[in-house]
């Protein structure tokens, strides 16, 4: 009888030896037969397929809540390999909690950035709900407080640093201090041009990224993210701001906001170029 070659793949980022003539669906039944999703090599499977020498399975079974660990794997796996590494060394500030900030800091948590600092000393107000992360009982709290439980409640073991405070030149680097980047999330061009002027003149070494212009539902195709200088880049239309008539709403606020944190990614990740 011939002896079956052996493999080392990851089932749930784990180094497991398996035969050569495993599958994932051989694997699930070895492993966590109760799991209701495979994920391999970061891509939902409905279908058996052979395994091959690194392959990553990750077993998921629905409704479970992991572990610390078991969570990061997780989104190791559905992410692009190697990614989710960068971004857990980095640390990220975010000038701002409004429509901009809240959809920025949900969707840096969701990616897996390793440490997130928000700034802002507003309150969530009824208005805010047409675009900002915020919820009816969130009125009348703290936006920085806010977006903290909200973001626990995507990700309870990552490190979140709330400062309740008016940024300006006499806090703007201590606040973010040792932030590999700053993403600009405010609705007063005063507070956008000082943000601005303090990153890029006395914290040369942090990449800043600023927006400008996601007002109305013009196309969703006009915003863009613009390389302005290697540590500066610009999301945004550059035309549209809030005026009578042409309101800040969800969608394109929303695009905006994920235009920056993949400018983020890309940055981390040394995909600098736009």
């Amino acid at each position: 009888m011939l002896e079956v070659a052996k493999i080392k793949i990851k089932v749930n980022e784990l180094y497991v030896e398996a035969d050569s003539n495993d599958t994932a669906f051989s694997i699930r039944n070895k492993y966590k037969k109760d799991s209701d999703v495979i994920v391999l090599n970061g891509f939902q499977i409905k279908e058996d397929v052979p395994l091959k020498e690194a392959d990553r399975v990750t077993l998921i079974k629905k409704g479970e809540i992991p572990t610390e660990k078991e969570l990061e794997n997780l989104m190791i796996a559905r992410h692009t390999p190697g990614v989710f590494e960068k971004l857990k060394k980095s640390k990220v500030g975010v000038a701002g909690a409004g429509g901009l900030g809240s959809n920025i800091a949900i969707s840096l948590a969701r990616m897996g950035v390793g440490e997130i600092v928000i700034c802002d000393y507003d309150v969530v107000e009824p208005s805010n709900l047409n675009r900002q992360q915020y919820f009816i009982d969130d009125i009348g709290k703290l936006k920085v407080e806010a977006i903290r439980d909200i973001l626990k409640k995507i990700n309870p073991f990552m490190n979140i640093t709330i400062h309740k405070l008016y940024l300006d030149k006499s806090n703007i680097k201590s606040v973010f201090n040792d932030c590999n980047i700053i993403l600009e999330a405010f609705d007063c061009p005063i507070c956008k041009s000082t943000l601005s002027n303090e990153v890029l003149t006395k914290m040369k070494d942090t990449y800043l990224i600023a927006s400008s212009g996601m007002a109305g539902y013009y196309s969703s195709n006009l915003i863009q993210t613009k390389k302005i200088t290697s540590k500066f880049y610009l999301c945004g239309d550059g035309v549209n701001g809030a005026k009578e008539g042409s309101g800040l709403m969800a969608p394109r606020v929303a695009i905006c906001a994920n235009h920056m944190v993949n400018m983020v990614v890309r940055i981390l990740c040394e995909e600098i170029d736009v």
